[in-house]
């Protein structure tokens, strides 16, 4: 067998396993943040678990990618410049950006993100600089520009949104709050519209099936545990305005 093939299979994973994630949390949801709970095996500090699932997203995707044939040319270059953008923040950054808490992160529910995010590193990034052919008129192409405008529009939406969630509590609050100020108007979790948005324009831009697999987990995990967040604003504070959406402004 082929690494090409090896490679489709991979990617067909990846859709398989964003039809069990939209399963499995119809009957259940990830157990962080405010959905903690006991019962999943040994746990470590949110902030390690946290960088522990994410590492792959920088780490293999950079190995994987300075293998490819097509590494040093200029649209791959870009594409690997945008995955990074996201992933250094997410994994480096955001998490030391957080307050120092007593909560923790199932080692098993960082296991499986482990395991998933170097299977999406490899294929995504082993397309962009080895299998898949860009040639420097593809920087002129809609697709890639449409592409690009959309993944800057929800990195926007997304690092907005935590700046909200981040600045909700003054020094020394404790508790949840309910968040206000931009498209939390709207809906109630407009990190993950904007990831959503993000991870879309990302494969557009890369006009691959790898980066299809990768926006339709995107939805497939963030969309259920929007709903599931909604739900739980919506118990936890009465006042909580009815008029918000969920994930999608004036939608759903």
């Amino acid at each position: 067998m082929t690494e090409l093939s090896v490679h489709g299979w991979l990617v067909g994973l990846v859709f398989v396993a964003a039809a069990a994630t939209v399963l499995a949390l119809q009957f259940l949801s990830a157990p962080y943040g405010r959905h903690e709970r006991e019962g999943w095996g040994p746990t470590v500090p949110s902030r390690v678990g946290w960088i522990l699932m994410e590492m792959p997203t920088v780490l293999v995707f950079c190995a994987v990618y300075a293998q490819g044939e097509h590494a040093w040319e200029a649209v791959p270059l870009v594409l690997l410049g945008l995955w990074q953008i996201h992933y250094v923040h997410r994994t480096f950054i955001f998490p030391f950006r957080l307050r120092k808490s007593d909560k923790r992160f199932p080692l098993s529910v960082a296991f499986l993100a482990i395991v998933f995010n170097t299977v999406n590193a490899y294929v995504n990034a082993r397309w962009i600089s080895h299998f898949g052919v860009y040639a420097p008129d593809w920087f002129a192409d809609p697709r890639f520009v449409f592409g690009t405008a959309l993944f800057v529009v929800g990195e926007a939406i997304n690092h907005h949104a935590d700046w909200v969630l981040l600045h909700l509590r003054a020094p020394g609050e404790t508790g949840y709050k309910i968040p206000t100020g931009g498209l939390y108007r709207w809906i109630t979790c407009p990190n993950y519209f904007g990831e959503l948005l993000a991870w879309t324009g990302w494969a557009i831009a890369a006009w691959s099936v790898a980066g299809a697999s990768f926006a339709v987990f995107t939805a497939a995990n963030l969309v259920p545990r929007a709903f599931q967040n909604h739900a739980w604003y919506r118990e936890k504070f009465p006042d909580y305005p009815t008029e918000r959406k969920v994930i999608v402004p004036f939608l759903f």
